[in-house]
């Protein structure tokens, strides 16, 4: 391999946040159509997958999944909330705590959307092995990253 100038680490095309960046907002253009028959839009799907894997979750820990603030995840379930697919509610042992829950309408979606990932899948021509590699190889990136942050 050729070491790179100092000055092609400045170009744009060498840069793999910019790569990432660039990847997740295809990926997003990849999921819009797919999305829009159930009324959802990407970070809607995101928050309702992490409901369909475990219904009822403190705000706090949708937050966490998701790598979200409050700020930015809060109108997002009032939309969902708006939709008719999720119900907010007080936690019973902590007012504090907003507890969200599928309602039947939402963990009906889940239905529909069972076919999103394979029609993502078969867009990217990798293999499944393929996609678990780069799916554990982008994760073990993140959490470098925040980790970094940490120190």
């Amino acid at each position: 391999m050729v070491k790179p100038r100092p000055d092609d680490l400045l170009k744009i095309d060498n840069f793999v946040c910019f790569a990432l960046y660039s990847a997740g907002h295809a990926f997003t253009r990849l999921y819009k159509p797919l999305l829009e028959p159930l009324g959802l839009t990407y970070p809607q799907y995101l928050v309702m997958a992490v409901l369909w894997e475990k219904d009822d979750r403190p705000v706090g820990e949708i937050g966490e999944k998701l790598l979200l603030e409050s700020s930015t995840l809060t109108p997002l379930l009032k939309r969902l909330e708006a939709a008719g697919l999720v119900r907010r509610t007080r936690d019973r042992d902590d007012e504090r705590v907003v507890r969200i829950q599928l309602t039947p309408k939402g963990a009906a979606l889940k239905e529909k959307a069972i076919s999103i990932p394979q029609a993502i899948g078969c867009s990217t021509s990798l293999s499944i092995p393929e996609v678990m590699k780069l799916t554990d190889d982008i994760k073990a990136l993140r959490k470098k990253l925040l980790d970094a942050q940490m120190a």
